[in-house]
């Protein structure tokens, strides 16, 4: 909130993630894992040959780092660099170590790439769901919506798979073979995720309409 604040007064406006809808959050949301699960669900066999090789798949993990450091880098741009300055967020008073991050972010980002080869693909996945958790969360922040609940429970989810892909990227080496020790096993947790995805698409086109 005090962020948020100080990101009105000094730019005139409120931050583009304070603006996204409930519904629209959830609609997004909703999307990506009916999607991303009905097809763990539905084409089990193959989205469990693929689950076991994203743990080094050194070119997925290439853009999942990238894309992850670059949203990064957005939040925190200097606010004077135009249109790479519309998600920056305002740091208090770390805002002048904006300058040196604007050129670390980049080099720390390549550092990865190149030096930290081993598990480059979970590190970049719990980056990205770092990245994603922020404007969930802000989406649903203080709205009486009903099931509201839905949007902030898995984003806190995605914040704890995060810290644990970034910080120790074999468990999720682990849980893929665990998950896939059996086809059964497999489709139980696919279909879990389906639903819950479901349900909040269904929540982003009726109960979360206006919010």
């Amino acid at each position: 909130m005090v962020g948020g604040l100080a990101w009105r007064l000094m730019n005139g406006g409120p931050h583009p993630y304070q603006e996204i809808s409930l519904s629209s959050a959830g609609m997004v949301l909703g999307i990506v894992m009916s999607l991303l699960y009905g097809l763990m669900l539905f084409k089990a066999e193959a989205a469990m040959a693929k689950a076991k090789k994203l743990p080094r798949d050194y070119q997925a993990g290439t853009w999942m780092m990238g894309i992850g450091m670059i949203w990064f880098w957005l939040l925190v741009a200097p606010p004077d660099k135009g249109v790479f300055s519309s998600l920056s967020m305002d740091l208090g008073e770390f805002n002048g170590a904006k300058k040196y991050l604007m050129i670390g972010v980049p080099l720390f980002c390549l550092g990865m790439i190149f030096l930290v080869k081993e598990f480059l693909f979970v590190r970049g996945l719990g980056l990205c769901l770092l990245m994603a958790a922020g404007p969930l969360l802000y989406a649903g922040d203080f709205e009486p919506a009903p099931l509201r609940f839905l949007l902030p429970t898995v984003c806190y989810l995605m914040i704890i798979k995060g810290l644990y892909f970034v910080g120790m990227p074999y468990l999720f080496r682990d849980g893929v073979t665990w998950a896939t020790g059996s086809s059964g096993r497999w489709k139980k947790l696919s279909l879990v995720g389906f639903v819950v995805g479901v349900v909040i698409l269904g929540c982003s086109l009726t109960l979360w309409r206006g919010y």
